[in-house]
């Protein structure tokens, strides 16, 4: 009688499964992503992955949301923060570490959108933050006011990272979207002078300029407002000036 080789192996005769740990579920995360695309990368598709249950993964990782801002942080890991340490122009370097950040995002297209919402808390976000943080204030921008512009300098190179993304994905979708721009061109063109006289005059200039030079005139935008824009909740102009010194009868 012979032998069934087809017959299962026992539990004792598996290989045993690498621990599970919050680094190597986001790299499988980053790895999924890769080759599926973000949408797929959710706790239950993760939990098949590791050949384990989602339940597990829950140790480590809280929900879906909490998984992509921690994707989002492994991948920051490839923005070019040397401008913040070598020497030149702080706002052209401050540009080119925020672009490079548009360009992490680029590259990750699925990301780009989810980064609207994401809110990263890793290591190399933070390292971000104060690369960001340092050049604003090299540059003498006050402290408060760098507080809240970094904020809005992300988000110029998120959402530009995102609406590429819409624009130029694969599948209907794109097409889609493709068809949507090409109406607002057409309609741009053909808008009435009598009616829109503006449109008519600077329809070409609204779609005008390359995706970089565009992304760079933004951040550079936000970076001189953010120099001359107090923030609302600032003393006022008069309050800030130093005091007056004394005159001799005061010093009496």
């Amino acid at each position: 009688m012979t032998a069934n080789t087809g017959s299962p192996r026992s539990r004792r005769e598996r290989p045993a499964k690498p621990a599970l740990s919050r680094d190597g579920i986001v790299s499988t995360a980053v790895g999924l992503m890769r080759a599926e695309g973000l949408g797929r990368v959710t706790m239950r598709r993760l939990a098949q992955e590791l050949d384990t249950g989602p339940a597990s993964l829950y140790v480590y990782v809280r929900n879906t949301a909490e998984l992509h801002a921690a994707i989002l942080d492994e991948l920051l890991g490839a923005v070019d923060l040397s401008p913040a340490r070598t020497p030149g122009d702080w706002r052209e370097r401050l540009v080119r570490v925020l672009t490079s950040y548009t360009e992490v995002l680029f590259e990750n297209p699925g990301l780009a959108q989810s980064a609207l919402v994401a809110r990263p808390s890793g290591q190399h976000y933070l390292d971000l933050l104060e690369a960001l943080l340092s050049l604003l204030d090299e540059g003498g921008v006050p402290a408060g006011q760098a507080a809240w512009a970094v904020d809005l300098l992300l988000q110029h190179g998120t959402a530009t990272a995102a609406e590429h993304a819409a624009g130029n994905g694969a599948g209907n979708g794109a097409t889609a979207r493709k068809g949507e721009w090409d109406a607002v061109a057409a309609a741009l063109r053909d808008v009435s002078e009598q009616t829109h006289p503006r449109l008519a005059a600077l329809g070409t200039e609204l779609l005008s300029g390359t995706g970089p030079d565009r992304l760079a005139w933004g951040f550079h935008l936000l970076i001189n407002g953010t120099l001359h824009t107090p923030r609302p909740d600032a003393a006022p102009a008069e309050d800030r000036r130093p005091a007056p010194a004394p005159t001799e009868g005061h010093r009496k």
